[in-house]
């Protein structure tokens, strides 16, 4: 028997479990991307990853399940100490 599992949107912790700075800091990250992004349509997931530093890779992926996803926006960007995104390549701007 298969199993089918949903898509994860804000990519945090399962519940009960406590988060850390950085996941806040992460969290706040997706929640500015979408804020400034808007929300696509099929989102599947947002993916922050820590680079070095404030600095992350941002990816945006879209699609139904796992075998279809694509990733329609990528940003590097910088952010302080509570997620608030300072800059951003390229920039992001209101698509949806």
């Amino acid at each position: 028997m298969s199993t089918t599992t949903p898509p994860v949107v804000d990519g945090g912790p399962p519940e009960g479990n406590t988060t850390d700075g950085r996941g806040q800091r992460e969290g706040a990250i997706r929640a500015g991307v979408l804020a400034a992004l808007g929300r696509p349509a099929q989102l599947y997931r947002i993916a922050v990853v820590s680079l070095w530093g404030d600095h992350y890779r941002v990816n945006v992926i879209t699609g139904e399940d796992p075998t279809s996803v694509r990733i329609p926006h990528s940003y590097f960007l910088a952010a302080d100490g509570r997620g608030n995104i300072i800059e951003s390549t390229p920039k992001i701007t209101r698509q949806y």
